[in-house]
């Protein structure tokens, strides 16, 4: 338990300590002009309040990941809890906020366009690829797990053939989406999300007060230093498997696609901090809240394992616990509260999936977004695609190295933020000549864990033996260095 208290304090406060480090090596400016100012439309670039962009924002990057992804971290043991602390900290919110205010200096430049006009043409079309399909495949899979859950929900209530129909509620959910995708910001995002964000953190506000009260221990760190995973046979190792696992909670490059869309609303450079920064620290406090929770949940590592894969029989699916944790703890209303939180988080993930996607197409191909008509026109085969995709057994490979994508996203994201430290122009900021380096180094590191696991993961990867993929994802990272680092001094 002291590990939990502790790992919970250090989050907190590393807000306010690094949190202020980083915006003082940004160099906010409270008198420029934003983008939400000089570029408004009312659709995508609008003022909003303050904490209306801080929930969106933080629905927006939530999704599942700091739940499931969280449930299945834990199982390698609590070096989970450094990682959702100081992968937040110094890796992930850094990412959120450098990505969200660097955009909003470009005008609300997507990331593609971020990453392009810094590390060059090669890579701003390898992300513009990546990073649309990234989002159509999060978008498509935030429409059947919310669905999933929606009909499960409603056959322990109704027996309407309506209600109880998956196909009903997939139907739903990408009507919803499309609204969304191509309305005001202002309007669905900015008025149905905040209800969607007070769901989800008064979930993990009752399930962290549960921790407390309800009997069984909380791991130590101090047992953190080895793999704790109950299952060897065909399991990626600690490392780098626990740093793709957890990602929403800790780092996760999708989130770099979400802050420059919020970035267009935002009123001043002050509030980044909070909105940016603040609201993925506020997802690394729920990831942590529930990896603590499932493990004293369990009670060791083994049991939680067979409760999430019913006794061996099925892949591990973190869902299980997840129902079982709030009908035991909670009871039948916190039951309905719980469902509804983990409803509303894919739901609005899928939907700024979309809308991040439309935006993305948007800028590199130059179309007008002013009307509905013409937002419409766009979006329409994003979610054409998405439809075939839930409609092909390709998709469930695709789906694989979704996770892995998505880790390489914020590699180059990091790389980004680091070139653009190095070589900005405005003479702003803290730490002058130095600031580059505190994106270089999450950038070296995600680069060895991303190259690691595509080469040791036998569901995603080419399944070496973890001595040659360390070897060869070594040298991978060494090479890679070694020429952005040429590239930054050649510059």
């Amino acid at each position: 338990m002291t590990s939990f208290v502790v790992s919970l304090a250090v989050l907190i406060l590393g807000y306010f300590a690094y949190g202020t480090f980083v915006e003082r090596v940004f160099g906010i400016d409270v008198n420029r002009p934003m983008p939400c100012d000089t570029m408004r439309d009312d659709v995508d670039f609008t003022p909003m309040p303050t904490w209306k962009v801080y929930t969106v924002q933080f629905l927006n990057i939530a999704g599942t990941g700091p739940i499931f992804g969280a449930l299945m971290g834990i199982l390698y043991g609590p070096a989970a809890f450094l990682w959702i602390v100081f992968g937040c900290l110094l890796g992930g919110a850094m990412h959120d906020y450098m990505a969200g205010m660097i955009s909003i200096r470009r005008g609300g430049a997507s990331l593609p366009e971020i990453i392009g006009d810094e590390l060059g043409s090669s890579c701003r079309l390898i992300m513009r690829v990546v990073t649309l399909v990234l989002m159509v495949c999060v978008g498509a899979s935030f429409v059947m797990i919310p669905a999933g859950l929606m009909t499960g929900l409603m056959s322990d209530f109704t027996d309407s053939e309506w209600l109880t129909s998956n196909l009903f509620w997939t139907v739903l959910m990408f009507a919803f989406y499309l609204c969304v995708t191509v309305f005001s910001v202002s309007k669905i995002m900015g008025n149905i999300y905040p209800v969607f964000g007070v769901a989800l953190l008064l979930m993990a506000v009752l399930i962290g007060a549960c921790i407390f009260t309800e009997p069984g221990q909380v791991p130590s760190v101090m047992d953190a230093f080895h793999d704790h995973y109950p299952v060897r046979e065909g399991v990626t190792p600690l490392f780098p498997a626990l740093f793709v696992t957890i990602a929403c909670g800790a780092v996760s490059g999708f989130h770099a696609t979400q802050s420059p869309m919020m970035g267009r609303c935002l009123k001043n450079e002050k509030y980044g901090l909070r909105c940016f920064y603040g609201a993925m620290v506020t997802e690394g406090v729920v990831a942590l809240i529930w990896a603590a929770a499932s493990i004293k949940y369990a009670g060791s590592y083994a049991h939680l394992y067979d409760l999430m894969s019913l006794g061996g029989t099925q892949k591990v699916n973190p869902a299980i616990v997840v129902d079982m944790m709030c009908r035991d703890w909670l009871g039948t209303a916190g039951l309905v509260l719980a469902v509804l939180g983990i409803v509303a988080a894919p739901i609005s993930t899928g939907g700024s999936a979309f809308r991040a996607a439309r935006l993305i197409l948007a800028d590199f191909s130059g179309y007008g977004q002013k009307t509905v008509a013409r937002r419409v026109l766009l979006s329409v085969p994003l979610f054409l695609v998405a439809v075939m995709m839930l409609n092909v057994s390709s998709f469930k490979v695709l789906w694989l190295y979704v996770s892995w994508f998505n880790q390489v996203l914020a590699t180059f994201t990091f790389f980004t933020i680091a070139h653009w430290l190095r070589h900005r122009t405005d003479g702003g900021g803290l730490w002058s000549g130095y600031s580059w380096l505190i994106a270089f180094f999450p950038a070296v590191f995600m680069c060895c864990v991303s190259a690691c696991f595509i080469l040791i993961d036998r569901d995603n990867g080419f399944g070496m033996t973890p001595a040659w993929g360390y070897a060869i994802g070594g040298l991978f990272t060494l090479l890679t260095t070694a020429l952005f680092l040429k590239y930054q001094f050649r510059r």
